[in-house]
């Protein structure tokens, strides 16, 4: 049974782990800064055994048609909180490539581009990205929690000490919070980055005028000006 959530920490080789450090840092970071540490915690789990039941429930199906790679990886898991992003994402289209394309299809543009990288499963990865889609569209809010419960489990352990360690970026589960967080990035306290002072040399004298007496013989206006 432990093998339904430890599947996603099995790689084969250097370049199996390296992307998916790459996904796990883009994907997973930016779909943690939108729910909160905890919740992120909580529905990686919830995400890796949807994916893992669903994968073995289709494997008897699609292994008599052809071969299919073992589930491994974080890879499901990044598709689900792809699949949640982009159904619950007001945006209606974005930029693929230079391209313009609905934001709806970009996962399953994703699946193509991750049949290619080595030891990747497209079952699994099919079976992560129908997970995630279908909690985004609402057939699974029974994993979803309220706010005050993520609040008060960032005071619970093991959350708790991961606030307290130094530079771990730990988001807060709850919204209020984590806009306060964005803003004090956004506009930092004073005094908080270092400032030079310029000195600025005085600007030039205007040119001085000399006005001779009009009542001066056979003269008439005589300007002298001052050097500089």
């Amino acid at each position: 049974v432990h093998r339904l959530v430890t599947y996603i920490f099995v790689y084969e080789d250097l370049i199996s782990l390296t992307c998916g450090a790459i996904i796990i840092w883009y994907f997973a970071g930016s779909f943690e800064k939108n729910v909160g540490t905890v919740k992120h915690c909580f529905l990686t789990v919830a995400f890796a055994i949807l994916s893992a039941l669903l994968f073995l429930l289709l494997e008897t199906i699609v292994s008599r048609v052809s071969e299919v790679e073992d589930a491994k990886g974080f890879m499901p898991v990044a598709f689900a909180t792809l699949g949640v992003s982009t159904t619950r994402s007001r945006m209606k289209r974005t930029l693929v490539f230079g391209v313009r394309v609905p934001v709806v299809l970009v996962p399953w543009f994703m699946l193509c581009v991750a049949w290619f990288i080595p030891h990747s499963s497209l079952l699994s990865n099919l079976c992560g990205l129908l997970a995630g889609e279908a909690y985004g569209l609402g057939y699974c809010s029974c994993l979803d929690f309220p706010e005050s419960v993520g609040s008060k489990l960032d005071r619970v352990f093991p959350f708790s000490l991961l606030r307290r360690i130094p530079g771990l970026q730990y988001i807060p589960g709850s919204l209020a919070e984590r806009r306060a967080f964005e803003n004090s990035k956004i506009n930092p306290a004073p005094g908080t980055y270092p400032t030079q002072s310029y000195s600025c040399s005085s600007p030039p004298a205007p040119p001085a005028f000399q006005v001779q007496h009009p009542a001066a013989p056979n003269q008439g206006f005589q300007h002298s000006y001052a050097p500089g």
